[in-house]
């Protein structure tokens, strides 16, 4: 008898698995609670109860029932690895790198404990050790994309980017359909500014039948950093109709010129793409000769009397970004600075720098129609280069600005032969013509101090031009 009922409650346990697996959750809740009347301890079931929770969304519930489960089985590995990946859901990161710990400790055999681990330590910081775990993950199982896509990002981490390269080219030769690796290849090139590898990475996955609106985005990215614009305005329409309501796509088609209509980049594009830049961006724009924070400063140099020391402010950066803009008028009788960006790993590198009263993780739309602060000086460097109509964030600025208020801002410009008011820059910005900048100024009330033209930087050996403008309150006469 007691036979019989272990044959049932494995067979009822398998169905279960089957039935999360294919995410029928419904039917697998009845049957789990039929298969844990049969076997009450299995660690299994427990396992299942955890993994049915999460897919229902109810953490909570997911973790009472993996620590029961390990308080009663404290060495069973398979717990151990699912609370780890649980913990690391609510951010406990710590709690989670010990179980997975114990997880390896448990099971030396068990690849997927292993990565998850490296993972793991990878989000600690502590990439030299992920390294180690996921090149062993890597070894067990060494067809599993996701472990060589882990190993890829450690390696990156470590600053190894040309075995990290070499990484995902192995991992591609042995699941050549993998999406995840594909893609991975060719976001690694464009962070290495190879945006010719890129496009070959991206044409060779089309070649051989491996396509998502993810690899179209990035072909379209590194097509445009090449100067390639209808080319990627091609891409992107091809990723629109692969993910017609992603915002991300649908501006990057906006963008490049492909569809009329989006006036802005949308907030979930903008923390996305420089969350994940963060790490890389203030070497970036130094390589590009990035000149923005030095003409803003040496604007206000000219344009505001700071010979008698009395201190000017508060002062609003808006986009601000990891603060290099603070950096660059730290020395001048300005503040006390409070700092504006959607992303928060921005945010915390801006952080670092201590030059900043207060930082706010918030659009800057939202900040200037909620917050009734009189700003003597609200800067933006290289931050309407996202908007493409600035009608509505000039008249929000202006509302900001006491009587002598500045207002000093950078974008790129059109090329002046140009009718538009306003067009696709190419890479998800936006260029905007003088007249056009002059006219929607003095529409918001501005006086218009000065629109230079400069160069904003250099991308592929070729000036960037831009427009500096400095405005005031209307009556203002500086």
């Amino acid at each position: 008898m007691d036979l019989q009922i272990s044959v049932d409650a494995e067979s009822l346990t398998r169905r279960v698995a089957d039935l999360i697996d294919t995410r029928r959750i419904g039917a697998a809740r009845p049957l789990l609670a039929a298969a844990r009347r049969m076997a009450p301890s299995s660690p299994r079931l427990a396992e299942l109860s955890a993994l049915l929770a999460l897919r229902e969304g109810r953490l909570d519930l997911a973790q009472a029932e993996l620590d029961r489960a390990i308080a009663d089985a404290p060495e069973h590995a398979g717990l151990r690895k699912y609370r780890a990946d649980l913990r690391r859901q609510l951010g406990d990161r710590v709690g989670a790198t010990q179980d997975a710990a114990e997880a390896v400790i448990l099971d030396r055999n068990d690849p997927a404990a292993k990565a998850l681990l490296g993972l793991l330590l990878l989000d600690l910081g502590q990439s030299a050790d992920a390294v180690r775990c996921l090149h062993e993950a890597v070894a067990d199982a060494p067809a599993n994309p996701s472990f060589r896509e882990g190993l890829s990002s450690a390696l990156v981490a470590c600053g190894n980017e040309a075995d990290a390269a070499a990484t995902l080219a192995e991992g591609i030769a042995a699941a050549p359909g993998s999406v995840a690796l594909r893609n991975a290849a060719i976001l690694l090139a464009v962070r290495r500014y190879d945006f010719a590898a890129a496009v070959q990475w991206a044409d060779d996955a089309l070649a051989a039948g491996v396509a998502d609106a993810c690899l179209f985005g990035l072909k379209g990215h590194a097509l445009s950093s090449l100067g390639q614009h209808a080319e990627a305005a091609d891409a992107y329409t091809e990723a629109l109709k692969l993910r017609p309501d992603d915002p991300y796509v649908r501006h990057l088609v906006a963008a490049s010129g492909a569809v009329a209509g989006a006036e802005r980049a949308p907030n979930e594009y903008l923390r996305a793409v420089f969350d994940g830049y963060a790490d890389r961006f203030e070497t970036h724009l130094i390589s590009l000769g990035y000149r923005v924070p030095g003409l803003i400063r040496a604007a206000l140099l000219h344009r505001l009397d700071i010979s008698d020391g009395a201190r000017i402010g508060p002062v609003l950066d808006l986009g601000c970004g990891t603060g290099l803009l603070a950096l660059a008028i730290s020395d001048l009788p300005l503040g006390p600075v409070v700092g504006v960006d959607l992303s928060p790993r921005m945010l915390a590198a801006a952080a670092e720098k201590q030059l900043y009263a207060e930082l706010r993780e918030a659009d800057l739309m939202h900040v200037l129609a909620t917050d009734a602060t009189s700003w003597p000086l609200i800067l933006a460097a290289d931050v309407l280069c996202y908007i493409g109509a600035l009608d509505d964030v000039l008249a929000a600025v202006h509302a900001r600005l006491p009587p002598g208020g500045l207002f000093v801002f950078s974008v790129e410009e059109l090329p002046a032969d140009t009718a538009e008011a306003w067009g696709p820059g190419g890479k998800a910005r936006y260029r905007h013509g003088l007249s056009y900048v002059r006219q929607a100024a003095t529409a918001a009330g501005f006086t218009v101090h000065a629109i230079d033209r400069e160069v904003l930087r250099y991308e592929i050996d070729a000036p960037v031009p831009g427009l500096l403008a400095v405005l005031g309150r209307a009556g203002d006469d500086r």
